[in-house]
C-alpha cells in the first residue's frame, strides 16, 4: 500500500474521530443547556466548524496534488505528536465530562474544573488543536496544509479563547469561583 494510501487511512480515522466527538459534543450540550447553560460565541463556530473540515481535506489534497515524499523521521515523529495531541483531547474531554462540548455553553453556578491537564493549563484541548493542526498533515509532509491551517488557527483561537475566558467571567459561580464548559 502506497504512503499516501496509509495517510489517507489515517485522515479517515481522524475523521472518524471526529465524528465520535460531535456525538459526546451534542449530547452535552443539550445536557448543559437543559441544566440553564448558555451559548455564547455562535459566529466564530461555524468558522471553526470549517477550517477543521480543511484541515483534513486540505491534508488528503496536498497529498495526493503535490506527492510530497513520506520522510520517515518527520513522518514518524509527526505521528507520534497527533496520537498524543489526541491523548489530550480525550483527558479534556473525560475531565469535563458533560461540561464539554465544542460550542462556548457555560452552566452558571458549577465550579471551575481543576482537575486533569486543566492543573496545567487553562485551555489544554487547544494545545491540543494546535499540535494536530501541524503535526498531522506534517504525518505526509503536507507543510503547505501545515503553515496554512496553523495561521488561520491561531487567529481563530484569538477570537474563542477570548469568547471562552469572557463567558466564563460572566458565570462566576456563589461564592467568586469561576465556571468552565
Amino acid at each position: 500500500m502506497s504512503s499516501e494510501a496509509l495517510f489517507t487511512l489515517l485522515i479517515l480515522a481522524v475523521a472518524l474521530e471526529r465524528v465520535a466527538e460531535l456525538v459526546v459534543s451534542q449530547r452535552n450540550a443539550a445536557w448543559s443547556l437543559r441544566n440553564g447553560g448558555v451559548e455564547t460565541g455562535q459566529r466564530h463556530y461555524l468558522v471553526m466548524v470549517v477550517l477543521h473540515t480543511a484541515l483534513l481535506v486540505g491534508a488528503l489534497v496536498e497529498v495526493w496534488v503535490r506527492r510530497p515524499a513520506f520522510v520517515p523521521a518527520l513522518g514518524w515523529t509527526m505521528l507520534a505528536l497527533v496520537l498524543a495531541s489526541q491523548a489530550l483531547r480525550w483527558w479534556c474531554i473525560t475531565t469535563l465530562g458533560r461540561r464539554w462540548n465544542t460550542r462556548v455553553i457555560v452552566v452558571p453556578g458549577l465550579p471551575l474544573v481543576s482537575g486533569g491537564p486543566y492543573r496545567f493549563l487553562p485551555h489544554p484541548n487547544y494545545v491540543a488543536v494546535v499540535v494536530e493542526g501541524f503535526a498531522l498533515p506534517l504525518v505526509h509532509t503536507a507543510w503547505i496544509t501545515a503553515l496554512v491551517f496553523t495561521v488561520a488557527n491561531a487567529l481563530l483561537l484569538t477570537v474563542r479563547i477570548r469568547v471562552e475566558n469572557e463567558a466564563l467571567r460572566n458565570a462566576a459561580a456563589p461564592g467568586g469561583e469561576r465556571v468552565r464548559s
